[in-house]
């Protein structure tokens, strides 16, 4: 059956998503048992319309909607586009051009905490998609079909879920002011949305550093940052022991099946 090698190829992935998604360790063994019994459950009703993977995250997604609980202190809307927009920002982020190298143990904690908390304090409507896509690596179309929305639904909840993460990411670094800029914020913007395409898309941005002003390069690294904390949050996978109680039901429920 197919079932138990979806639970190796994607089961540790759909355990982090718990994680970002659920309150407690607890709950995301939860989300992750329920996912596959269910699809175990349902797989002879899988038509093939879709890849296997689309269709087990879509009954994820559906789970963890269902399990979802509002966190203590978490807001139920969304801030709106202008507050998470870096040009309302007062100066310019003072990062260093190779960020990761630069980092400290201490302030690469500080950085994970700041992205978790950015992660966590944002609705779920928000936050699920950009799961699926920074973290599962579903490109925008798949993500619409899981989520049953349109594709330009999808982007717009993305690109916000990031500028907020990003937002609380870079609250409390320094900060440098009266620079001269060599683009408006017109066109910053412009290319905040190119780069938010190619975030999108898994590609470099096409324009090489040196063409970007302070403000863009700044804005570019700190998402970027963001994005790849991120993905490094909760590694390690599921639980030897989760995994092995997990199979043993899936067996259980073949067993029941067939008698």
């Amino acid at each position: 059956m197919a079932i138990p090698r979806l639970l190796e190829e994607h089961g540790d992935r759909i355990y982090v998503m718990g994680l970002h998604m659920c309150e407690t360790p607890q709950d995301a063994e939860d989300m992750l048992q329920e996912t596959f019994i269910r699809a175990y459950r349902s797989w002879d009703r899988f038509e093939g319309r879709s890849a296997p993977s689309t269709w087990l995250y879509t009954i994820a997604s559906r789970v963890a909607k269902r399990q979802y609980r509002l966190r203590a202190g978490e807001p139920r809307r969304m801030e709106s586009l202008y507050r998470v927009l870096p040009s309302g920002e007062e100066g310019v982020v003072d990062i260093p051009t190779s960020v990761e190298s630069s980092l400290g143990q201490v302030e690469r904690e500080e950085i994970e905490e700041r992205v978790q908390a950015g992660v966590g304090s944002l609705p779920l409507r928000f936050r699920l998609p950009l799961v699926l896509k920074d973290l599962a690596d579903f490109s925008i179309a798949e993500i619409a079909k899981i989520l049953e929305l349109k594709e330009n639904t999808v982007k717009t909840r993305i690109y916000r879920a990031r500028m907020a993460m990003r937002k609380w990411l870079v609250e409390g670094m320094p900060k440098r002011t009266n620079l001269e800029l060599d683009h408006s914020k017109r066109i910053c913007l412009d290319l905040l949305y190119a780069k938010q395409e190619a975030l999108d898309r898994g590609v470099p941005f096409p324009l090489p550093q040196d063409e970007l002003c302070a403000r863009c390069h700044a804005v570019f690294a700190t998402l970027d940052l963001a994005q790849d904390v991120f993905r490094q949050l909760h590694q390690g996978g599921v639980p030897d022991d989760v995994r092995i109680a997990l199979k043993q039901e899936m067996e259980g429920e073949s067993s029941r099946s067939s008698e």
